[in-house]
This record gives structure tokens, C-alpha cells and sequence, in this order.
């Protein structure tokens, strides 16, 4: 017990903590039972014991209906029970006979004006520019939400030293506490991806240091340059930021009503997010306007024409014109104008303790077309109490219940009820609580490439001991989720 006593104390404080994630919650309303797993199992109840009742004979009769009952509750497929599917082949069986999984884009028919030619339900979304700043703004109508993206640019994380790495976890988390604090903002979205690298910087050397005296070897340098095509690729980092216009509601009406009142209201917390970037050493590259914005869009769904649309700035700079011509959806996967897409969920972090940066592996993955994104939902302060409230009845009820009949105790109930105890503890201590989802989008050319650059991001994942489920039946709106900067949800 000394050795460890002084062995705390002589660390510097700058020493790097590692942090324990909490556990996918898996606990039910009774025994960790479902309401949709109670609802199938109280029908092969009741008709079971009607069967008794009956007569004998009626239990041959109803057997398909509590065998059924007994499969639907209790047999998983992938990790879950079969009852749990049901809503998902349901909205997918709908959505096929109504003809929505394909989307081609009308090229002649007119839009109105302002709106985004997207496909799906992001064909409500409409464009503002802010006067003031010149952001460009995406407004939900039916989510009431407007949201901005800001370009982030930033050190490489790995490189620098542990002390260093220790101020900035730090730093971070003082950015979103300032994020949770304000009570006004529905969603954060980090988005990273990885591009390939179009030779501007090439370029730009070129035209800056390049001898123009139009000599033999001048000429085919410059030639070279014209016509090199990536070579490598980059990270780019975003963070987007939606304002929940309801909770926001009387501060817009005291800024004029409307989506001006609300850009209004926005730029406040946008200042507040810039002045928290910088005091974090997170260098925010300026709010994107519409026109940037566009050709992140137009990236995402046309892989093939990203550096293209890098290297000529002024191609592509059009919300209007910024959606896919083409998508078809599968169960499994997306295939839009050039790619196919299919997008991962990160189901589990992991459950041990793990130290700042153990994304490495998936973040630096080389070779890959990658999008990972992690949208942050911020609780109000009361709202997260009354949730970590009911969440300590339903253990000990459960706890309760258990004892009861005689079940025992696992360890995962009990990490999880240590779980909501952390929770309290930080809550109490000041901090905020966020909901963390995190997708990550891999694209490639063709289904081949596609499916070995699923299976090296799965590799890498378990390096981070992570766990991810490929999001079937909803790979459209994930692909939206994960790879567009535009805060949508799951």
C-alpha cells in the first residue's frame, strides 16, 4: 500500500489517465426483458394458460403461437432477438413496395429555391447564409434544428508528447462541458475523413518557388504538375454544430423571430465554441459557407471527383447541385454516383481502461476511404438527474426482482450499475453528460474493394477494442449520419 501511495505521488500531474467507457446498456423493463420481448412473451402466455384451461387437448393447437412467442422473446440473431427485428424488416419491407430505396435526381425538373437536392428525407433540408459571418446554415424545418460547420486543423495527436496529450484531453473536455452548459444546442458532430490528396500543395510550391522562364525543363515540370493526379491522402477534420430552435425559442423571439432571430442566437454559441476551440490548441479554420459545404456533400456521394473538386476550387460550389445523381440502396450497403458505402456502428467502446488515442488504428488506417463521425447529444442538467434517477430504481428493482426468484447476479449488471453511480458522481461534480454515437462510413470503387476495406476497418477496431455492427436496413439514413457534416441522427 506505501509503494502505491508514493508511487501517486510522485507522478507530475501530467501523466496520461486512462478512462473506462460505459457499457452498452442492455437492461430491460423486467429482467431484463424488453417491452416488445414482454408484449411477445405475454401473448404465449395467456395462450398457453388459455390452452389449460380449455382443455388438453388446445395445447397442440396453440403450440404454434407460444413456440413462436418462446423464438420471437428469446432466440438472437446478430446479437439480438429475432422481436427486435421485426420493426426493422418491417420499415424495410414498406420502404422496398413504395419504391424508396432508389433515387435519381430529376435533372430538368426545377427546385425551389434555397433547398438542397438530396435524397430521402434530406430533401426538406433548406440553405440560410448568414449575413453577418457569411456561414452557411442548414435548416430542418421538421427537426426544427439549424446547424454550422467549422473546418478544424489540428497537430497530430500521436506525435506529441504524453504531457502535451494530457493538456488537450483536458482542454477537450472543457470544450464540450462549454457545449453542455449552454442548454441550447441539440447535437455536436465531429466528422474526420480521409481524402485523397489532390496536389494543390504541390502546386501551390510550384507557383511560389517554380522558375517561369519557359525553358524545356520548366515547361515539362509544370506539365507534370498539371496532370498529377492524388498522390497519398489527408485527414479532414469538421465540427458541426446544431442549435435546437424550440429549447432556443424566446431567445429567437427576442432576436427578431425566424431563421434570422436564429442565426442570431447561433452566432453566440458559435462564438462561444471558437473561443473554447482556441483555448483547447484546436485551430478552427473558419465556418464553412455554403459553397464548402457543397463540395463535402458532393464528395461524400462522388468519391471519384473529391480531388477534382479540391483542386478547382471554383467546381461544385453550389448547394443546389451538391446531392448525388444516383442511390440504391441494399440491405447491406449504399452505392451512390461513383462508390459504394456501407457504414459501421460502434456498438461497444471499450470496456477496459484505455488511454487517450487508442483510436489510432482506425483514425490512421492508410488506404481506406474513411468517414468517422461521433455526434454528441447534450442532457440538461435536470433531465440527465431524473435519467440517472430512474435508471438507479430500475437496478434495484431488477436486483430486487431477482433475488426473488433466484436468479443471481452477473458482473455486467453490476458494471453497469457502477456505470450509472459514475455517472451520478460526475454529474454532481459539475460535469455534463453527453450521448456518444459513433458510425464510421467506408467507401471504395468497387464491392470487391469494398468488402476488404470493411474487413481491415473491422481489424482495426478490435485493436481499439472497439465492437461494430453493420447497420443493415438503414444504410441510407447511417450513410447521411456518418459521412455528411449535417448533424443528422440514426
Amino acid at each position: 500500500m506505501s509503494n502505491k501511495h508514493s508511487a501517486e505521488e510522485a507522478r507530475t500531474g501530467t501523466d496520461l489517465v486512462p478512462v473506462k467507457f460505459s457499457r452498452l446498456t442492455r437492461r430491460g423493463i423486467l429482467l431484463g426483458l424488453s417491452a416488445t420481448q414482454l408484449a411477445t412473451l405475454a401473448v404465449g402466455v395467456l395462450s398457453l394458460v388459455g390452452a389449460f384451461y380449455a382443455g388438453g387437448m388446445l395445447i397442440a393447437y396453440t403450440a404454434p403461437i407460444w413456440v413462436s412467442s418462446i423464438v420471437l422473446t428469446w432466440m438472437p440473431v446478430a446479437g439480438r432477438p429475432v422481436v427486435e427485428w421485426v420493426p426493422v424488416a418491417a420499415w424495410w419491407l414498406w420502404r422496398t413496395t413504395g419504391g424508396q430505396l432508389a433515387y435519381r435526381r430529376r435533372i430538368v425538373a426545377p427546385r425551389p429555391a434555397g433547398t438542397l437536392a438530396l435524397p430521402g428525407d434530406m430533401a426538406r433540408l433548406r440553405e440560410h447564409v448568414d449575413p453577418q459571418s457569411g456561414a452557411g446554415m442548414i435548416h430542418d424545418p421538421h427537426q426544427a434544428t439549424l446547424t454550422v460547420v467549422c473546418e478544424i486543423r489540428h497537430p497530430a495527436f500521436v506525435l506529441l508528447d504524453p504531457g502535451e496529450q494530457a493538456r488537450r484531453v483536458s482542454s477537450w473536455g472543457r470544450v464540450l462541458a462549454s457545449v453542455c452548459r449552454s442548454g441550447r444546442i441539440a447535437t455536436v458532430q465531429v466528422l474526420e475523413r480521409t481524402l485523397p490528396d489532390s496536389g494543390t500543395g504541390l502546386a501551390e510550391w510550384w507557383a511560389a518557388h517554380g522558375s517561369q522562364d519557359d525553358s524545356f525543363a520548366s515547361r515539362t515540370y509544370a506539365e507534370l504538375i498539371e496532370r498529377a493526379g492524388p498522390a497519398g491522402e489527408r485527414h479532414a477534420t469538421t465540427i458541426s454544430l446544431s442549435l435546437d430552435m424550440k429549447t432556443a425559442a424566446r431567445q429567437i423571439r427576442t432576436a427578431g423571430g425566424g431563421l434570422r432571430g436564429a442565426a442570431a442566437v447561433l452566432r453566440q454559441e458559435m462564438s462561444t465554441l471558437t473561443a473554447a476551440l482556441r483555448s483547447a490548441d484546436l485551430t478552427p479554420a473558419g465556418w464553412l459557407s455554403p459553397g464548402q459545404i457543397a463540395v463535402i456533400l458532393r464528395s461524400a456521394y462522388d468519391p471519384a471527383v473529391a480531388a477534382t473538386l479540391e483542386r478547382h476550387g471554383e467546381i461544385g460550389q453550389s448547394l443546389a447541385t451538391a446531392g448525388p445523381v444516383a442511390v440504391t440502396e441494399t440491405w447491406t450497403r449504399l452505392r451512390t454516383d461513383t462508390g459504394y458505402h456501407v457504414v459501421l456502428w460502434i456498438s461497444e467502446w471499450p470496456r477496459s481502461m484505455v488511454y487517450p488515442g487508442f483510436l489510432a488504428p482506425l483514425v490512421l488506417s492508410s488506404g481506406i476511404g474513411r468517414s468517422l463521425s461521433l455526434l454528441y447529444t447534450p442532457l440538461r442538467t435536470d433531465q440527465a438527474a431524473r435519467d440517472i434517477r430512474k435508471k438507479k430504481v430500475e437496478h434495484i428493482s431488477d436486483a430486487a426482482q431477482r433475488r426473488r426468484i433466484g436468479q443471481i447476479e452477473d458482473a455486467a449488471q453490476t458494471a453497469e450499475y457502477t456505470d450509472v453511480l459514475q455517472q451520478e458522481a460526475d454529474l454532481t461534480a459539475g460535469h455534463g453528460v453527453l450521448r456518444v454515437t459513433g458510425l464510421v462510413a467506408v467507401s471504395a470503387p468497387t464491392i470487391e474493394e469494398l468488402d476488404a476495406a470493411v474487413a481491415a476497418v473491422e481489424q482495426a477496431a478490435i485493436q481499439t477494442s472497439c465492437e461494430t455492427r453493420r447497420l443493415v436496413g438503414q444504410q441510407a439514413a447511417a450513410f447521411t449520419a456518418a459521412a455528411l457534416p449535417l448533424t443528422r441522427p440514426v
